[in-house]
């Protein structure tokens, strides 16, 4: 039982590794960037908690698939769809930046 534990954690976590090589030479630094109040009141309230909903889903969804992922030999792409996407909208933007998120979903 603890083997299956530790290979659905493996298998949940690894999506998340596709993503700390990327190149984000796109995005305007954190330095640079100054979003506003409003911007930062509706991501913290509105967004970031459906963004969280959206990545325990997305993590069900993905667990609920994976034996036909695993046939059809797209692991990767559903991880990073269902969760490495969601996960990275919550949490590795800076509060309220909503407009770098937007940007990036649409590469």
């Amino acid at each position: 039982m603890r083997y299956i534990q530790s290979l659905m954690l493996i298998l949940l976590l690894l999506p998340l590794s596709v993503y700390a090589d990327q190149d984000m030479e796109y995005k305007t630094p954190r330095a640079e960037y100054k979003p506003s109040a409003e911007a930062m009141v509706v991501d913290g309230l509105v967004l970031r908690p459906l963004y969280l909903a959206g990545t325990v889903i997305g993590t069900g969804v993905f667990l609920a698939t994976l034996p036909f992922s695993l046939i059809g030999g797209n692991v990767d792409d559903a991880g990073r769809e269902l969760v490495g996407k969601p996960a990275r909208a919550t949490f590795s933007n800076c509060l309220g930046c909503i407009d770098q998120y937007h940007h990036e979903r649409r590469r």
